[in-house]
């Protein structure tokens, strides 16, 4: 079959499947498929398509692999083979089976890793959602790609898991890499460079070691608090740092916390780190963790509605990753039920999460863990006295029983030694004010609500 004939055919196909499915079933389910191609020969018939992931190529297989065949077969008049694979999977597969030649682009590297650098090609500053939690951040990224070792270097990048420091660093590399393809770029999670570390000392091999450490372009460490207590690898790190920073190349670190309480960290690296750019990344607000949710879901075919969206949002606030969790959660449900994801599915689907969201933090040990971070009793959490060193540990605490649990203004105000409502909503207005303004405040509160979701 020509392939006009071929495409014909699908679209015919498609156009009846549409007819015994509802809207939304087709539009989340059918459309994304991606049709690769039909043969016809010696009378049988192989069509192959594919889906954009597994979850929806399981449904496919399970709801509609059997009724494509039997129009396919009806339609060509011979029997055929139906082949579902993920995205373009099933031809490169096919592809790679074949001898390479030497300069087949089947022969290069893994599209997740590029060259050696060992960067995620999915995370680009496309697929990163900017809202005010992260927008320093990545201003300060985007900078640095266009002038790599002179705009902030090193650059330091805090805050707690799941907020997106990590994608941020691979989309630097990534764009680097694309402005220029001979950079020397090399991504390593802290605790990879500490067994490095120890191959090289194992092997005698120090001299490889720092040739391959102290020539590169740009250096992305991620998680760098893994090197406290290592000595050895924070030595070895130090002479790594001068020599890169002295030739005027990029060093880009990540941790979860300020670079002057890392604990159990040399007092040289740490002057180092903090010799630069320091930019915390914040837990995402609410319209980011939205924004962040349709992105993902839109990038999974997922029909997500805006209302579901913030239902989720509302529910889940610590960061990217417990987002992304409940998503793939909600993807399997829909899957394995058969039903879009609307608000009552989304619902269902969390339910189990959602509780144990609602049970895992208690005003009373927000309260206990501000009184303790401020160095007060607990008693001041609840009394009348008014001094600024009392008040604001206090209001911080009123805004973090806002913020970490599903508790009303006058819930929060009755913990809080009976206080109005009034009260509680002043308090979370003027910490919220507070914060834009005064970076160790923010500080201080981001420390504690990491204390708290862990």
């Amino acid at each position: 079959m020509k392939l006009d004939e071929q495409n014909a055919c699908w679209l015919e196909c498609l156009s009846d499947i549409e007819k015994i499915l509802s809207s939304q079933q087709y539009d989340t389910w059918v459309k994304p498929i991606l049709f690769q191609c039909l043969e016809v020969e010696n009378n049988k018939a192989k069509l192959k398509i594919s889906a954009p992931n597994k979850f929806k190529q399981k449904w496919l297989k399970q709801q509609l692999e059997s009724t494509i065949q039997k129009w396919m077969e009806v339609k060509l008049k011979c029997p055929t083979q139906i082949s579902i694979g993920i995205n373009n999977k099933t031809i490169l597969q096919e592809k790679s089976d074949a001898k390479p030649t030497p300069n087949s682009k089947e022969n290069s590297k893994p599209t997740e890793v590029v060259h050696n650098a060992r960067l995620n090609a999915d995370c680009t500053f496309e697929t990163f959602v900017l809202g005010k939690a992260n927008q320093l951040a990545r201003a300060a990224a985007q900078q640095i790609c266009e002038n790599p070792g002179s705009s902030y270097n090193p650059f330091f990048l805090y805050g707690g898991v799941g907020l997106g420091k990590t994608h941020l660093i691979h989309a630097i590399g990534n764009s680097i890499l694309e402005s220029n393809t001979s950079a020397s770029i090399r991504y390593i999670h802290a605790e990879a460079y500490v067994s490095d570390v120890v191959r090289a000392y194992q092997r005698k091999a120090f001299e490889e070691f720092k040739k391959t450490y102290h020539s590169l372009d740009i250096l992305l460490i991620d998680d760098i608090q893994f090197f406290a207590g290592k000595s050895r690898t924070q030595e070895e790190f130090f002479y790594a740092f001068e020599a890169l920073i002295g030739a005027k190349n990029q060093i880009i670190i990540t941790s979860d916390t300020y670079p002057s309480e890392l604990g159990g960290i040399d007092n040289r690296l740490i002057s180092r780190f903090g010799s630069g750019l320091t930019v915390a990344i914040e837990p995402p607000e609410l319209e980011m963790r939205v924004a962040i949710l349709l992105k993902k879901a839109e990038r999974e075919n997922l029909s997500l509605t805006e209302e579901a969206a913030f239902f989720i949002a509302k529910h889940l606030r610590s960061n990217v990753r417990e987002l992304e969790g409940a998503l793939q959660k909600i993807i399997a449900f829909c899957t394995f039920h058969n039903k879009p994801p609307s608000l009552d599915i989304v619902r269902e689907a969390l339910k189990d999460l959602l509780s144990l969201q609602r049970t895992a933090l208690t005003i009373d040990v927000i309260q206990k863990t501000v009184a303790e971070f401020f160095k007060l009793k607990i008693g001041d959490m609840y009394s009348k006295r008014r001094p600024a060193s009392i008040a604001v540990p206090r209001q911080i605490a009123m805004y973090l029983s806002k913020e970490l649990t599903q508790k009303s203004l006058p819930e929060i105000g009755y913990a809080f030694g009976g206080r109005d409502h009034t009260t509680v909503l002043h308090a979370v207005k003027k910490i919220q004010s507070i914060r834009q303004s005064d970076s160790t405040l923010n500080h201080n509160i981001h420390i504690l609500e990491q204390q708290l979701r862990s």
